[in-house]
Protein backbone atom coordinates (compact mmCIF):
# COMPACT_ATOMS: atom_id res chain seq x y z
CA UNK A 1 0.00 0.00 0.00
CA UNK A 2 2.74 2.33 -0.70
CA UNK A 3 0.41 4.93 -3.30
CA UNK A 4 -0.56 8.08 -1.57
CA UNK A 5 -4.60 9.34 -2.02
CA UNK A 6 -5.11 12.56 -2.59
CA UNK A 7 -5.99 14.22 0.71
CA UNK A 8 -9.52 16.24 -1.34
CA UNK A 9 -10.49 12.50 -2.54
CA UNK A 10 -9.96 10.78 0.37
CA UNK A 11 -13.00 13.28 2.03
CA UNK A 12 -15.17 13.80 -0.15
CA UNK A 13 -18.56 12.17 0.43
CA UNK A 14 -17.18 12.24 4.67
CA UNK A 15 -16.41 16.27 4.58
CA UNK A 16 -15.93 17.33 1.47
CA UNK A 17 -18.83 17.83 -1.53
CA UNK A 18 -18.24 17.39 -5.20
CA UNK A 19 -16.82 20.62 -7.09
CA UNK A 20 -19.01 19.68 -9.88
CA UNK A 21 -22.45 19.27 -8.81
CA UNK A 22 -24.59 17.31 -11.56
CA UNK A 23 -26.19 14.18 -12.54
CA UNK A 24 -25.56 13.00 -16.62
CA UNK A 25 -27.00 9.87 -18.61
CA UNK A 26 -24.42 7.68 -19.83
CA UNK A 27 -24.56 9.19 -23.03
CA UNK A 28 -23.85 12.40 -22.12
CA UNK A 29 -21.75 12.22 -18.84
CA UNK A 30 -17.97 11.97 -21.00
CA UNK A 31 -19.27 15.48 -22.74
CA UNK A 32 -20.35 17.14 -19.76
CA UNK A 33 -17.00 15.77 -18.02
CA UNK A 34 -15.27 17.27 -20.98
CA UNK A 35 -16.98 20.49 -21.01
CA UNK A 36 -16.37 21.52 -16.82
CA UNK A 37 -12.84 20.45 -17.91
CA UNK A 38 -13.07 23.01 -20.28
CA UNK A 39 -14.63 25.85 -18.33
CA UNK A 40 -11.68 25.46 -15.63
CA UNK A 41 -8.68 26.00 -17.52
CA UNK A 42 -10.26 28.94 -19.94
CA UNK A 43 -11.19 30.46 -16.42
CA UNK A 44 -7.65 30.01 -14.80
CA UNK A 45 -6.18 31.15 -17.67
CA UNK A 46 -8.23 34.09 -18.37
CA UNK A 47 -7.81 35.06 -14.40
CA UNK A 48 -4.68 34.49 -14.35
CA UNK A 49 -3.77 36.73 -10.83
CA UNK A 50 -7.24 36.31 -9.55
CA UNK A 51 -6.67 34.36 -6.94
CA UNK A 52 -8.60 31.44 -7.62
CA UNK A 53 -9.40 28.75 -4.82
CA UNK A 54 -12.00 26.85 -6.95
CA UNK A 55 -14.21 26.36 -9.05
CA UNK A 56 -17.63 25.07 -8.36
CA UNK A 57 -19.73 24.20 -11.23
CA UNK A 58 -23.73 23.33 -11.02
CA UNK A 59 -25.98 22.31 -13.44
CA UNK A 60 -29.93 21.98 -13.63
CA UNK A 61 -32.54 22.36 -16.47
CA UNK A 62 -30.84 24.64 -19.61
CA UNK A 63 -28.86 26.54 -16.84
CA UNK A 64 -25.07 26.41 -15.62
CA UNK A 65 -24.03 28.02 -12.66
CA UNK A 66 -20.77 28.71 -12.13
CA UNK A 67 -19.01 29.81 -8.40
CA UNK A 68 -15.84 31.10 -8.19
CA UNK A 69 -14.22 31.07 -5.23
CA UNK A 70 -11.29 33.74 -5.05
CA UNK A 71 -9.70 36.11 -2.59
CA UNK A 72 -9.74 38.67 -5.16
CA UNK A 73 -13.57 39.54 -6.01
CA UNK A 74 -12.49 43.10 -7.14
CA UNK A 75 -10.40 41.68 -10.44
CA UNK A 76 -13.08 39.57 -11.36
CA UNK A 77 -15.81 41.93 -10.96
CA UNK A 78 -14.18 44.75 -12.33
CA UNK A 79 -15.23 48.19 -12.60
CA UNK A 80 -19.05 48.61 -12.21
CA UNK A 81 -19.32 44.21 -12.98
CA UNK A 82 -17.72 44.82 -16.82
CA UNK A 83 -15.10 42.30 -16.02
CA UNK A 84 -17.58 39.26 -15.02
CA UNK A 85 -20.18 40.46 -17.69
CA UNK A 86 -17.21 40.05 -20.32
CA UNK A 87 -16.45 36.11 -18.72
CA UNK A 88 -20.16 35.75 -18.89
CA UNK A 89 -20.24 36.09 -22.59
CA UNK A 90 -17.19 34.50 -23.20
CA UNK A 91 -18.11 31.33 -21.11
CA UNK A 92 -21.68 31.68 -23.41
CA UNK A 93 -19.69 30.92 -26.29
CA UNK A 94 -17.08 28.24 -24.98
CA UNK A 95 -20.34 25.95 -23.77
CA UNK A 96 -23.08 27.04 -26.50
CA UNK A 97 -25.19 27.78 -23.57
CA UNK A 98 -27.55 31.07 -22.97
CA UNK A 99 -28.30 30.83 -19.38
CA UNK A 100 -24.94 31.13 -17.59
CA UNK A 101 -24.69 32.51 -13.99
CA UNK A 102 -21.55 33.32 -12.29
CA UNK A 103 -21.54 33.92 -8.64
CA UNK A 104 -17.90 35.08 -6.90
CA UNK A 105 -17.65 33.76 -3.13
CA UNK A 106 -14.90 35.61 -1.37
CA UNK A 107 -11.85 33.83 0.77
CA UNK A 108 -12.14 35.73 4.16
CA UNK A 109 -8.85 34.02 5.06
CA UNK A 110 -6.61 33.18 2.38
CA UNK A 111 -3.45 32.22 3.93
CA UNK A 112 -5.67 28.82 5.21
CA UNK A 113 -5.91 28.11 1.27
CA UNK A 114 -3.68 25.86 0.18
CA UNK A 115 -4.46 26.33 -3.36
CA UNK A 116 -3.06 30.26 -2.78
CA UNK A 117 -0.61 29.42 -0.53
CA UNK A 118 1.23 27.30 -3.05
CA UNK A 119 0.74 29.49 -6.03
CA UNK A 120 2.07 32.84 -3.65
CA UNK A 121 4.83 30.60 -3.31
CA UNK A 122 5.48 29.79 -6.69
CA UNK A 123 4.98 33.22 -7.74
CA UNK A 124 7.27 34.38 -5.15
CA UNK A 125 9.91 31.56 -6.57
CA UNK A 126 9.41 32.80 -10.05
CA UNK A 127 10.22 36.21 -8.94
CA UNK A 128 13.60 34.99 -7.96
CA UNK A 129 13.35 35.05 -4.29
CA UNK A 130 14.63 32.17 -2.08
CA UNK A 131 12.49 29.29 -1.81
CA UNK A 132 13.43 28.98 1.79
CA UNK A 133 12.09 32.14 2.24
CA UNK A 134 9.16 32.40 0.71
CA UNK A 135 8.12 28.68 1.86
CA UNK A 136 8.66 29.58 5.31
CA UNK A 137 6.63 33.25 5.24
CA UNK A 138 3.66 31.21 3.72
CA UNK A 139 4.12 28.60 6.79
CA UNK A 140 4.25 31.42 9.16
CA UNK A 141 0.85 33.00 8.14
CA UNK A 142 -0.83 30.27 7.82
CA UNK A 143 -0.23 29.25 11.39
CA UNK A 144 -0.86 32.60 12.69
CA UNK A 145 -4.20 32.43 10.98
CA UNK A 146 -5.06 29.56 12.91
CA UNK A 147 -4.19 26.74 10.77
CA UNK A 148 -3.09 23.15 13.28
CA UNK A 149 -0.58 22.45 10.95
CA UNK A 150 1.12 23.07 7.37
CA UNK A 151 3.07 20.80 5.05
CA UNK A 152 4.82 22.34 1.92
CA UNK A 153 7.28 20.19 -0.76
CA UNK A 154 8.72 21.39 -3.39
CA UNK A 155 10.79 19.58 -6.13
CA UNK A 156 12.71 20.24 -8.74
CA UNK A 157 15.67 22.08 -9.41
CA UNK A 158 15.61 24.56 -6.51
CA UNK A 159 17.90 27.55 -5.93
CA UNK A 160 19.33 26.85 -9.47
CA UNK A 161 21.13 23.65 -8.36
CA UNK A 162 22.27 21.03 -11.22
CA UNK A 163 20.52 17.75 -9.80
CA UNK A 164 16.78 18.21 -8.72
CA UNK A 165 15.75 17.25 -5.68
CA UNK A 166 12.65 17.79 -3.17
CA UNK A 167 12.55 19.71 0.30
CA UNK A 168 9.57 19.55 2.59
CA UNK A 169 9.13 21.64 5.36
CA UNK A 170 6.14 20.81 7.83
CA UNK A 171 5.32 22.65 11.13
CA UNK A 172 1.72 21.89 13.39
CA UNK A 173 0.42 18.57 13.07
CA UNK A 174 -1.34 16.94 9.50
CA UNK A 175 -3.03 13.49 9.91
CA UNK A 176 -3.80 12.43 6.56
CA UNK A 177 -5.43 9.35 7.56
CA UNK A 178 -7.99 11.08 10.08
CA UNK A 179 -11.05 11.66 7.65
CA UNK A 180 -12.71 13.82 10.20
CA UNK A 181 -9.73 16.31 9.85
CA UNK A 182 -10.37 18.82 7.54
CA UNK A 183 -7.08 19.04 5.38
CA UNK A 184 -6.69 21.47 2.21
CA UNK A 185 -4.46 19.99 -0.62
CA UNK A 186 -2.97 21.60 -3.56
CA UNK A 187 -0.39 20.40 -6.42
CA UNK A 188 1.06 23.88 -8.38
CA UNK A 189 3.69 24.69 -9.96
CA UNK A 190 6.80 27.41 -10.77
CA UNK A 191 7.57 28.12 -13.85
CA UNK A 192 11.37 29.34 -13.45
CA UNK A 193 14.36 29.17 -15.76
CA UNK A 194 15.95 26.48 -14.64
CA UNK A 195 12.61 24.23 -15.30
CA UNK A 196 9.76 23.92 -13.24
CA UNK A 197 9.71 23.57 -9.76
CA UNK A 198 6.16 21.26 -8.05
CA UNK A 199 5.09 22.39 -4.87
CA UNK A 200 2.65 20.35 -2.73
CA UNK A 201 0.71 22.45 0.30
CA UNK A 202 -1.38 20.69 2.96
CA UNK A 203 -3.02 23.01 5.21
CA UNK A 204 -4.76 21.23 8.98
CA UNK A 205 -7.74 23.36 10.04
CA UNK A 206 -9.16 21.57 12.58
CA UNK A 207 -11.30 18.37 13.06
CA UNK A 208 -14.73 18.56 12.22
CA UNK A 209 -17.19 16.57 14.46
CA UNK A 210 -20.35 17.82 14.11
CA UNK A 211 -22.13 16.62 10.38
CA UNK A 212 -21.57 18.90 7.74
CA UNK A 213 -23.39 20.44 4.78
CA UNK A 214 -21.59 18.62 1.77
CA UNK A 215 -22.28 21.50 -0.24
CA UNK A 216 -18.94 23.53 -1.20
CA UNK A 217 -20.65 26.43 -1.67
CA UNK A 218 -22.19 26.14 1.78
CA UNK A 219 -18.58 25.56 3.21
CA UNK A 220 -16.97 28.63 2.16
CA UNK A 221 -18.80 30.96 4.29
CA UNK A 222 -20.09 28.60 6.75
CA UNK A 223 -18.80 28.64 10.49
CA UNK A 224 -15.98 26.16 9.83
CA UNK A 225 -13.53 28.70 10.19
CA UNK A 226 -14.53 30.05 12.84
CA UNK A 227 -11.46 30.13 15.59
CA UNK A 228 -14.40 30.33 18.25
CA UNK A 229 -15.36 26.75 17.30
CA UNK A 230 -11.80 25.88 17.27
CA UNK A 231 -11.30 27.18 21.23
CA UNK A 232 -14.34 25.04 22.08
CA UNK A 233 -12.70 22.08 20.45
CA UNK A 234 -9.55 22.50 22.02
CA UNK A 235 -11.56 23.20 25.42
CA UNK A 236 -13.39 20.09 25.78
CA UNK A 237 -10.34 18.44 24.86
CA UNK A 238 -8.48 19.47 27.75
CA UNK A 239 -11.59 19.14 29.97
CA UNK A 240 -11.44 15.02 28.67
CA UNK A 241 -7.32 14.93 29.58
CA UNK A 242 -8.26 16.10 33.15
CA UNK A 243 -10.86 13.66 33.34
CA UNK A 244 -13.82 15.56 33.95
CA UNK A 245 -16.37 17.45 31.42
CA UNK A 246 -15.98 21.06 29.98
CA UNK A 247 -16.05 23.90 32.80
CA UNK A 248 -18.19 26.47 32.65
Amino acid sequence: MGQKANPIGNRIGIIRGWDSNWYADKKNYASRLIEDHKIRTYLNARINKGGISKIVIERTLGKLIITIHTSKPGIIIGKGGGEVDRIKEELKKLTGKEDVQINILEIRRPELDAMIVGETIARQIENRINFKRATKMAIASSLRMGAEGIKVKLSGRLGGAEIARSEEFKQGRIPLHTFRMDIDYANVFAQTVYGKIGIKVWICKGEVLAKRDLNPNMIAGGKKEGAGDRRDRRDHRRGDRRGGGRRN
